[in-house]
Order: structure tokens, then C-alpha cells, then sequence
């Protein structure tokens, strides 16, 4: 236990500096921003036009619904948390098994998916070619017009508008040293010094690879999570490590909803994937820090 505790300093000593601020902004094609915001939140994508993108990763609640597991077509259950689609554009793959290498990819599946929108993409094709304002929008942008690699790539273009920088842990990495409170200041160090760090940092602090979700602690998962994708034993139970950005507005937790608060995740991350024990009042800072990590979705004026 000694030499885990002191690996775990050491390591997480190595990555002290690895949390990096958001950028300001990024740089959007404004025709493709329009054409993807408006098909991020049209119905007719679904089967029974009743789910749009939005209805799993609701912009006015985090970039998620809120739920254990998301409702598709035909009030089907999904079997997985959805995760937020703020800032999602900084994760280097997308799903928690990996599976999609960026948002285009991303965005293909759920359409698809028989319990998300369960939608076949002739037929998505012909509904949209129906409406003038896309026909026009689509032949305006893409020489071959409404395409299922159009529509994704427009749905792409938008949700990587949806980044949230200059959270109050970002202005105090640039140097304001008064952005956060003491508590969270004590949290940050805590979040080092337990080891968190190792696995959620750079910009999206997480999103950046892969790792067993219960290292320390059986996790009682029912996913098998990248093992659906590789089928290699060792890729059993390994899942993409999440993004902290606005986490205390994700809830519930883990790939599988099983948390309704962070207190609650931070307890189980502690001793499942670093073999920690945590005292409450660490648990009460750590989630101080993590607050910090809030922030607004850019302004979008601009680009509109």
C-alpha cells in the first residue's frame, strides 16, 4: 500500500501542470454552423420525429437529459449514460467504448441507432429535400447537396461551437489567483496529491484515453465497455475517461447513471480506481474544486 500511495504522488507530481485552459473560441464555417444548429434540434431526423440530437444532450441542462439511461423512438430505453456534448469537440475519441474517432462519426450513430432515433438515412434524406430552407442551405454549401455525410458533417460543425471556456479553475490558471476559493484551492491539491490528475487531464481535463472503470474495487459493471469495440480481453470493463468541464451540472454518474451526486462518485473513484481511503471533509473540497470547473457555452452572436 505504501508503494502505491508513493507511485500515486510521484505520478500525479509528474502531471501537476497538465490541466490546461479552454480556448476562447474556434473556428467555425458560419453557413455550416447555421444549417447544423437548426438540424441538431430538428425531429424529423427520428423515425417518429419526436427525438432530435438535443433530447439526449439538452443545451439548457448541461449538454445531457439528466437521466440514468435516454429515452429513443418509441419510448425505448437506451442501456448507457449519454454524456454531455459541451466541449466534446476536445475528447479524442467519442462514446464511452471509443468507438466514433470525432463528432462526424459520432453524430451517425445515434440517428441510426433503433432505441435512439432509429432513423434510415433515405429516408432522413427525403424528408429534409422536402423543405425548401434545407434543400436551399444544403445545395448552397455542398456541391452534391443533402447527403448522410453532409448532414453529419453540418451536425459536426455546430457542436463544436458548443465549448464553455473561462471557467473560474481556467481564469485562475491564468493567473488569477482569487478566481476560486481557499476550499477549492485545497481540492485542486487534493485532486493531485489522490492521484486524480493522472486520468483527467489536458484541456477537457479527461477525454484524452482510456482506462478500467474499478481498478481497486470490482465495479459491477454490465458493460463490457471497449471490449464491444476490439473484443480483446483486456479491453473489458475499459471505458474512455470522462471530461470534468461542468460536471457538477452532468448528473447522474459513471457510464451507467449509478451516482446521483458528486459526492457520491468522488467517494467511489477514490478507492475503486486509486485504492484510497477519503476523509468527508476532502470529499467536501474536491467537489469545491470541481465546481470551478463550471462555465457558460461561448457566445454564439458572433458566429449567428
Amino acid at each position: 500500500m505504501r508503494f502505491t500511495i508513493l507511485f500515486l504522488v510521484v505520478v500525479s507530481i509528474l502531471y501537476a501542470d497538465s490541466i490546461r485552459p479552454i480556448p476562447d473560441s474556434v473556428k467555425v464555417d458560419k453557413e455550416k454552423f447555421i444549417l447544423g444548429k437548426k438540424l441538431f434540434f430538428e425531429t424529423m431526423l427520428s423515425k417518429d420525429k419526436t427525438i432530435s440530437c438535443n433530447s439526449c444532450h439538452n443545451l439548457e441542462n448541461g449538454g445531457v437529459d439528466g437521466l440514468k439511461y435516454s429515452y429513443g423512438v418509441d419510448s425505448k430505453i437506451g442501456h448507457i449514460n449519454s454524456p454531455t456534448v459541451y466541449n466534446a469537440v476536445f475528447n479524442f475519441r467519442q462514446f464511452w467504448d471509443g468507438r466514433a474517432k470525432d463528432l462526424e462519426e459520432q453524430a451517425l450513430g445515434p440517428i441510426q441507432n433503433p432505441i435512439e432515433m432509429g432513423m434510415d438515412f433515405q429516408t432522413a434524406i427525403k424528408r429534409l429535400d422536402s423543405v425548401p430552407w434545407y434543400r436551399e442551405k444544403f445545395n448552397a454549401i455542398y456541391k452534391d447537396g443533402i447527403t448522410a455525410k453532409n448532414i453529419v458533417n453540418a451536425i459536426a460543425e455546430y457542436e463544436k461551437t458548443l465549448i464553455t471556456p473561462n471557467a473560474p479553475f481556467d481564469r485562475y490558471l491564468k493567473g488569477d489567483k482569487n478566481a476560486i476559493s481557499k476550499q477549492a484551492k485545497r481540492g485542486y491539491e487534493l485532486f493531485k496529491y489522490k492521484g486524480c490528475i493522472i486520468c483527467h487531464n489536458g484541456v477537457n481535463i479527461g477525454g484524452n484515453l482510456y482506462n478500467k472503470f474499478g481498478i481497486y474495487k470490482d465495479s459491477n459493471s454490465t458493460s463490457l465497455g471497449r471490449y464491444n469495440v476490439t473484443h480483446r480481453e483486456e479491453d473489458k470493463y475499459v471505458f474512455k475517461v470522462p471530461s470534468l468541464r461542468n460536471v457538477s451540472q452532468t448528473a447522474p454518474y459513471m457510464h451507467d447513471g449509478r451516482f446521483a451526486t458528486l459526492k457520491e462518485a468522488v467517494v467511489f473513484m477514490s478507492q475503486a480506481q486509486l485504492g484510497r481511503e477519503i476523509s468527508p471533509q476532502d470529499i467536501d473540497d474536491i467537489v469545491s474544486f470541481l465546481k470551478t470547473l463550471d462555465a457558460k457555452v461561448i457566445s454564439q452572436e458572433s458566429i449567428k
